[in-house]
């Protein structure tokens, strides 16, 4: 009987934090993020533990670049739900993007947790395939002597072509950019359209041609011909 009561006295609390959820969701959904904010933090007030709310609040900071209340929302998911990949990939990804922000002496400080955080993405997640794309690009960014590494973005690019061939080839043809192996990312950006036909494998060999080898025609007719194939 008094189990009884207490449903019946919590039940107003729980249905309130649902329903307000809920209508933070639609809100968030129609892009009004300001007042799902808003909603979404009195549903977390609700619950501390909601780990739904925490992550939308995480990815509205994120959109809003907050990155301090972006790495806090995404560093209690981690908490909460230590087993889901992608709030490590979430934090990592917050975490990178204040380091960004701050010092270059601060910022170094901070490298080795972003790149744990991207590492353990993929332990919970042998399948990650965007944690795989931010190791590559914290490899081509850092100096080899905060642990940069070519060899390790060519790593993971391998990686994620058994894993996702268009991620593939795509990885390996932006690491050839990055070097300024132009003719060598050509040549990856032409296989990614092979296999996979997408906008971006069309759209990433059209800036090639247009932003760094010069090649405005070549750009057109790539992006023509992608076009046409859409028709």
């Amino acid at each position: 009987m008094k189990q009884i009561i207490i449903i019946f006295l919590l039940f107003p609390t729980l249905f309130w934090s649902q329903t307000t959820f809920e209508k933070a969701k639609k809100l968030f959904e129609a892009k009004s993020f300001d007042k799902a904010e808003v909603l979404f933090k009195s549903a977390l007030k609700e619950n501390p533990s909601d780990f739904k709310s925490l992550e939308y609040l995480g990815d509205i900071a994120s959109r809003n670049k907050r990155w301090d209340d972006a790495v806090g929302y995404y560093k209690k998911l981690k908490m909460v739900k230590p087993s889901v990949a992608n709030y490590f990939y979430k934090y990592g990804g917050a975490l990178g993007m204040k380091a960004l922000e701050v010092n270059k002496f601060k910022a170094f400080g901070m490298i080795d947790e972003v790149r744990e955080a991207f590492e353990w993405a993929i332990v919970l997640n042998p399948k990650h395939i965007e944690a795989r794309w931010a190791l590559i690009e914290l490899n081509l960014q850092l100096p080899g002597i905060v642990g940069g590494s070519q060899a390790k973005a060519i790593e993971y690019s391998n990686e994620l072509l058994d894993l996702s061939p268009i991620d593939g080839y795509l990885s390996r043809g932006h690491i050839d950019e990055y070097f300024k192996r132009y003719s060598d990312a050509e040549r990856q950006y032409k296989h990614a359209i092979i296999v996979s036909k997408s906008k971006t494998s069309y759209q990433m060999l059209a800036n090639l041609y247009q932003k760094k080898m010069n090649q405005p025609v070549k750009a057109k007719a790539v992006l023509d011909e992608y076009k046409n194939k859409q028709n």
